[in-house]
C-alpha cells in the first residue's frame, strides 16, 4: 500500500476519536504516526508532524511531542487525561484525542489506512509502530 497523507480529522472519523483540545487543527496534515508508551521510543523519530498514539496520561507526553514537532496526541483504551495536561496540549497547540481502540488496533487502522510510521535514528527505512496494549 502506498504511503499516506491523512489529516487529524481523518484520524478522528478513522478511529472514532473524541476531540479534547484544538479543535481547529482538525485540517492539518499527519504524514506519520507512532505508538508507544516510552517517550524514550517517541524520542528516537525523526520530525515529520506525527501522531503519537499512547495510554500515557502525563505532562510528559505533551512535553515529548513539542520536542519532536508532534501535532496530534491520541489517548488510547478511552482514556482522557487531567484538565493541566489538556490545558498544556492547548498552549502548545497539539490536539489531543481519545479513542475507545486499544493501541494495536489503532496502530493497524491508520497503516491499513496508509498512514506509516516515521524513520528511527538507527535504520534507514524501517517502520516503528510499537504495537502495546
Amino acid at each position: 500500500m502506498v504511503m499516506k497523507i491523512m489529516t487529524i480529522g481523518d484520524i478522528v472519523k478513522l478511529l472514532e476519536c473524541e476531540v479534547l483540545c484544538c479543535a481547529d487543527r482538525l485540517d492539518s496534515e499527519v504524514h506519520t504516526a507512532c505508538g508507544s508508551d516510552m517517550m524514550s521510543d517517541v524520542l528516537a523519530f525523526v520530525k515529520d508532524q506525527a501522531v503519537l498514539l499512547t495510554g500515557l496520561l502525563n505532562p510528559q507526553v505533551v512535553r515529548t511531542a513539542e520536542m519532536m514537532d508532534i501535532i496530534c496526541i491520541v489517548f488510547v483504551r478511552g482514556k482522557k487525561p487531567d484538565t493541566a495536561v489538556v490545558e498544556l496540549a492547548a498552549q502548545k497547540n497539539i490536539a489531543i484525542l481519545s479513542t475507545g481502540n486499544r493501541m494495536f488496533e489503532a496502530c493497524g487502522r491508520l497503516y491499513e489506512s496508509g498512514l506509516r510510521g516515521g524513520l528511527s535514528a538507527n535504520t534507514s527505512g524501517g517502520d516503528n509502530a510499537e504495537g502495546g496494549s
